[in-house]
């Protein structure tokens, strides 16, 4: 995948704050890219990824909007390895394509990939100069995503169970931000990072 001459790769369990820390970055200038967002544009009404999921899952798997079914795949996807399989096969490459398209027209001193699953993807952690983490504690983890996306607790750890640990995220980390809940203490913590990487991607231009 084509992409600026620095990349900074941003990675954090569910719930740890990633898009608050990417928004963060992109006020001081960076080009942020949330693979996040650009699966949600693939599954939305009129979406590209819409026909070949329909193909590969049934139409049941297509709420009356025309938009994926969320809430079904979620489930199914948990309790079927393969099913997620099928379904990485067909969201994975048109990800990394929209991903490529956006990089090439960014502006910025850097890019910043948002990745939810970084560390679990040998093939993204490839495409990125530095890993930067979002760090907090389990437990927010799951009362954030609670309170946000009304998941029972149950639902979040199953999610979580499919992600890394936080150990491993730690361990594969070049970069680290606490997000423990003081939002304050964000800010300096992101100013930082951003000096770094822009001058990072001088010394290379």
């Amino acid at each position: 995948m084509a992409t600026a001459a620095f990349t900074v790769g941003l990675t954090g369990g569910i719930g740890s704050g990633k898009t608050t820390v990417a928004n963060m970055f992109a006020a001081r200038g960076a080009a942020v890219i949330d693979t996040d967002q650009i699966a949600h544009q693939l599954t939305k009404p009129g979406g590209i990824a819409i026909p070949a999921i329909a193909a590969q899952f049934g139409q049941d798997y297509i709420a009356s909007t025309g938009a994926l079914d969320r809430a079904r795949m979620r489930e199914t996807v948990f309790a079927d390895p393969a099913a997620k399989q099928r379904l990485e096969a067909i969201l994975h490459p048109l990800i990394r394509s929209e991903c490529e398209r956006e990089a090439l027209a960014a502006q910025g001193p850097y890019t910043m990939l948002v990745v939810p699953l970084l560390v679990e993807s040998g093939d993204w952690k490839k495409r990125v100069a530095r890993v930067l983490v979002v760090d907090c504690p389990e437990e927010q983890q799951i009362v954030r995503v609670m309170d946000r996306n009304g998941l029972s607790e149950a639902q979040v750890r199953a999610i979580m169970a499919n992600q890394a640990t936080r150990q491993q995220r730690l361990a594969a980390a070049d970069d680290v931000i606490l997000n423990d809940g003081d939002a304050a203490a964000l800010e300096p913590q992101v100013e930082r990072l951003h000096t770094l990487y822009s001058a990072l991607a001088q010394a290379i231009s």
